[in-house]
């Protein structure tokens, strides 16, 4: 198993530009909460780290 150093791990916000990182390996997909703003990041490349402004969900009232 491969080790990933912590300058690996780390992706800054696209909201304030504080650094993220996380506590273990993220997926693809998955949400990343900023600690400095509570932004929510979405996981785009997890090699390098890479992160965007995660997508609002909106009710679909049951459509």
């Amino acid at each position: 198993m491969s080790q990933t150093s912590t300058s690996e791990m780390t992706t800054e916000c696209t909201s304030c530009a504080a650094a993220i990182t996380p506590q273990r390996r993220p997926l693809c997909g998955e949400i990343l909460r900023c600690g400095d703003c509570n932004a929510e990041m979405e996981v785009v490349s997890v090699s390098p780290l890479r992160v965007e402004e995660a997508p609002q969900v909106q009710e679909d009232w049951g459509e």
